[in-house]
């Protein structure tokens, strides 16, 4: 057999707890790496963080334990005997997605949030690694898709929404029919008919309209309104998601330092 065969990836699919456990130990090994590897406190910490999670999660000790188990089983996640305190755990998703760490950051944000659009995805990514703009995401993504780690759940180009490949089936089958995405039996996802997407309940009456101007003419072509609108939401999305970055931060950083804390006075015997 020839050594050129290329090795067959060691991702799966994931159960959703799973994914936040691993998205989790990514964000604080970029984010924290002075607090990295994270103890189970640490983990349980950083998956019911408030900001930065999609969907909300309150979860235990003992499930995300179970869920380190499954990972660990799958090759995704190691445990670090460190001074015989107490267990950590760091990811070993590099070669197990088999991705470099801008690809990582990526990856990371997909799995801590979901689908999302790929200008809310830049912002939020780049708090981990450099992304100045969506001209040097886009090969990112390309590298992304050609491994099948990332779905697009809407048509390429900007505005774009896309997730990660790691759902177990029936929970993509979900996110596809959320974004107007069917999945027929060929394979091949095709947008769903408009008259298949939820209508808005109660649409106003029109009121009479005055007689007809004559319309002046516009500044800029439709195209062109488009783009700026596309832009300016993109511009809003990446100011939001640099205020809910920094909120993140302190919060991590603070719940990090209060174990610390606690663990220093269990030495001491306080």
């Amino acid at each position: 057999m020839s050594d050129d065969v290329a090795a067959p990836p060691k991702w799966t699919q994931l159960e959703a707890l799973e994914r936040r456990v691993l998205g989790v130990l990514i964000e604080k090994a970029k984010t924290t790496p002075d607090v990295y590897p994270l103890t189970l406190k640490g983990l349980v910490t950083g998956s019911n963080q408030k900001s930065n999670r999609f969907p909300q999660m309150e979860v235990d000790e003992d499930r995300i334990a179970d869920a380190l188990e499954e990972l660990r089983k799958v090759g995704a996640v190691a445990i670090i005997q460190g001074d015989g305190r107490v267990e950590k755990y760091r990811h070993l998703a590099y070669e197990w997605l088999g991705v470099d760490k801008v690809e990582m950051a990526v990856m990371a944000e997909l799995l801590l949030r979901g689908a999302q659009t790929i200008g809310e995805l830049r912002g939020r990514a780049a708090r981990m690694e450099p992304i100045k703009g969506l001209d040097e995401l886009g090969p990112i993504l390309q590298s992304l898709q050609a491994k099948s780690l990332i779905v697009y759940l809407t048509p390429p180009g900007r505005g774009a929404v896309i997730t990660h490949n790691l759902y177990q089936p029936r929970e993509m089958e979900k996110v596809r029919r959320e974004h107007g995405v069917s999945m027929p039996e060929d394979g091949h996802p095709r947008p769903q008919p408009a008259m298949d997407r939820e209508e808005p309940a109660y649409a106003p009456a029109p009121t009479p309209m005055a007689p007809p101007r004559p319309q002046a003419v516009p500044t800029s072509s439709p195209s062109n309104a488009s783009s700026e609108v596309v832009a300016l939401r993109e511009e809003v999305a990446h100011l939001r998601t640099s205020l809910s970055a920094f909120r993140d931060e302190t919060e991590a950083s603070i719940a990090m330092l209060h174990e610390q804390l606690a663990d220093l006075n269990r030495q001491l015997g306080n």
